[in-house]
């Protein structure tokens, strides 16, 4: 991660999930991403709406230029990357792995410009519309309203698994031949 928005927002998702996967949606605390919340989205899991927002941080909705709650977040990529970004948002939200991704961006006065998006996975829960999270960062401050968002790369983040301590068994059944069982 090069943006460090990026980097923090990570860092706070991480210890909020601590043995799972994906920490729970209510885990977050808003006032602990004070700084951060400007940048912050939740995206509704719904690839037959174009997985709408739920809620946008000011400065992300000052960058597309409105208001974004329910407007579709892939109807802002141009071309082959709204395909891709569908594609790493199923990843992130059915594998709960996240991902961050490389965007260029078109300025009102035709200037190409760079962002960082991170995109986070929350758990799963039982009759609750499936969402994710994300941060959407310029590198520029002097961006104006962007359009055209386009994928220039993207990496999936496979955080470090905490591994539970194993017991090993071990059983001679005949001469030549050992079995070693594992168990939790």
């Amino acid at each position: 991660m090069k943006h460090k928005s990026s980097r923090e927002f990570f860092a706070y998702w991480d210890a909020k999930r601590g043995d799972a996967r994906a920490p729970d949606r209510s885990e977050f605390e808003p006032s602990a991403l004070r700084g951060l919340l400007t940048d912050i989205f939740v995206l509704s899991y719904d690839g037959e709406a174009g997985y709408p927002f739920r809620v946008a941080g000011t400065r992300t909705c000052a960058l597309l230029g409105c208001d974004l709650k329910d407007r579709s977040f892939t109807a802002l990529f141009a071309g082959t990357s709204r395909g891709e970004i569908e594609d790493i948002i199923t990843c992130v939200a059915e594998e709960t792995l996240p991902a961050i991704v490389g965007i260029t961006a078109t300025t009102e006065t035709a200037e190409p410009t760079h962002l960082e998006l991170l995109l986070l996975p929350f758990t799963a829960r039982v009759h609750v519309p499936a969402s994710l999270t994300g941060l959407l960062a310029p590198f520029e401050d002097n961006t104006s309203t962007l359009r055209d968002l386009a994928v220039t790369s993207w990496r999936y983040l496979h955080p470090p698994e905490r591994f539970v301590a194993r017991a090993v068994r071990k059983l001679s059944i005949v001469r030549g031949l050992t079995v070693y069982e594992g168990l939790r």
